[in-house]
């Protein structure tokens, strides 16, 4: 039977938000989502409740949630935990149904804190309302159709452009690393457009999240960080319908014993090795990573290329060593370097020293300019189109040989070539930041270095695969124990 899909437009959409506990002062958990909503360029109706009343952060401010009116879609809780039963009562009262509740203090905190949750399941179901939450840093929804952020984390990540499809969504059972990869992201350009910080999940979890963003046509790829899964069936039947039409990546926590136990702790995670997560990954189509450095790398790769790569690689660079390393790491990811085709061997024996390399690596040699780099791409674009996926350029700066031309010239090429490229330059690089952004607005990723580079191809090139598995249907399933079935 088909997966429902929960509407969370209320979640990541809403046209109206109260904030109970709004404050002023930004380092106050009232005054950070007050303050977010502001920086996020949030274009509802906000209501602030506070019982002091008053202007808060420019909005005029009601006493009590008795007082809303008319009723919002959305009320974010950051109150004290004692206090939040009552409170989403009173949203009850008023017609409010959709509550993001921020604080701690209910299943994760011994017997009172479960005593509350008990509380709170139950005046949910009677009342009938959606929660998100409880202890959790909120949901950041960065459609430039919408902006949308209702989150304590100290800042917001880039987003897509506006018109784009290929907007990153992080939904993660850990805060802190959500905090981290919105750092990360803005530190290296990554289009994350979305981030969730999933907590307690008494009504929405990964999975609810995910369903729902997977529909989103700005969202052109999804990251999860899993520690825990109530339902694995229903988990697997939502990651696969995703991952029919969008990459879906996953790193999961608790793989070791010692990381079992940890998880187990944080979120009631039962255990798993890595061989049975390796499994059900496989049979939900999921790409998974095993490091939070892969998944940044997959966050840069499907941020570029959402729907993936093949597998058959070119290597071109202008140092041996570099090219020897990346194509080790090439081959350790599966990725393919066929030979050269014959008419682009003929072409670059003509014009290529004799000392170059023409193989696959191609080695242009150390002092390569502008006009080796540009033969040996040309020639890749005219007679190599059919024969590779991708492209894995090499580019180490001697001292000897000035960088920005050769990056001018491989920026004018990357915007006409119809083999998808990516970069990675080392050395000493004094422009660095420079040379990185103007590849980067060619649409070329740009790595440190070529291993990074290599490991990113390889995910991309795991993904079509997958895909065409999931559409197949030809998925194994899994043995995989959660909480339900544990």
């Amino acid at each position: 039977m088909p997966t429902a899909v929960r509407d969370l437009s209320p979640f990541f959409a809403p046209r109206s938000i109260a904030v109970v506990g709004a404050g002023e002062r930004p380092t106050s958990s009232g005054g950070a989502v007050m303050q977010m909503l502001r920086l996020a360029g949030y274009g509802g109706r906000v209501v602030p409740v506070n019982p002091r009343g008053g202007p808060i952060f420019g909005y005029e401010s009601v006493s009590s949630i008795a007082a809303i009116d008319p009723p919002v879609d959305l009320a974010v809780m950051v109150i004290r935990p004692d206090a939040i039963i009552d409170a989403v009562g009173e949203a009850a009262d008023r017609g409010i149904r959709n509550l993001l509740i921020l604080p701690g203090g209910f299943a994760e905190a011994g017997r009172s804190g479960i005593a509350r949750n008990e509380m709170l399941l139950t005046l949910a179901a009677e009342r009938g309302l959606t929660i998100a939450g409880p202890n959790c840093a909120g949901i950041v929804h960065l459609d430039p159709a919408w902006r949308f952020a209702a989150t304590f984390l100290r800042d917001l990540p880039p987003g897509a452009a506006p018109g784009a499809a290929n907007g990153l969504a992080f939904i993660s059972q850990s805060g802190a690393l959500a905090e981290e990869f919105i750092d990360k992201a803005n530190g290296r350009a990554l289009p994350l457009t979305s981030v969730v910080s999933v907590g307690n999940a008494v009504h929405l979890g990964v999975e609810d999240y995910l369903a729902w963003l997977g529909e989103r046509p700005e969202i052109g790829a999804a990251l999860l960080y899993v520690e825990s899964i109530d339902d694995h069936e229903r988990f697997r039947a939502v990651t696969r319908k995703v991952a029919a039409v969008k990459p879906v990546i996953a790193l999961f926590g608790g793989r070791t014993e010692i990381g079992g136990r940890a998880a187990a702790a944080h979120t009631g995670a039962v255990a798993n090795d890595d061989a049975a997560i390796e499994r059900f990954c496989a049979s939900c189509g999921i790409v998974r990573v095993a490091s939070l450095r892969r998944l940044l790398l997959a966050a840069k790769a499907f941020g570029r290329f959402p729907q993936g790569l093949g597998r058959r690689t070119l290597i071109l660079s202008n140092s041996g060593g570099p090219g020897v390393i990346c194509a080790d790491r090439a081959a350790l990811e599966g990725l393919d370097l066929a030979p050269l085709p014959k008419a682009m061997v003929d072409i670059l024996r003509q014009q290529l020293p004799a000392e170059a390399s023409i193989a696959n690596p191609i080695d242009l040699l150390a002092d390569a300019r502008e006009d080796r780099f540009s033969l040996a791409l040309e020639a890749a674009m005219a007679h190599a189109a059919a024969d590779y996926d991708a492209v894995l350029m090499i580019h180490v700066v001697p001292f000897m040989v000035e960088a920005g031309p050769v990056i001018e010239r491989l920026a004018r090429l990357a915007r006409q070539s119809p083999l998808p490229l990516l970069h990675s330059m080392m050395g000493t690089l004094p422009a660095k930041s420079e040379w990185f952004a103007r590849m980067e607005q060619a649409g070329v990723p740009m790595f440190n270095d070529v291993e990074e580079m290599a490991e990113a191809a390889g995910l991309l090139a795991r993904y079509p695969t997958l895909r065409q598995q999931v559409e197949s249907d030809i998925l194994p399933t899994a043995v995989f124990r959660d909480r339900k079935h544990a």
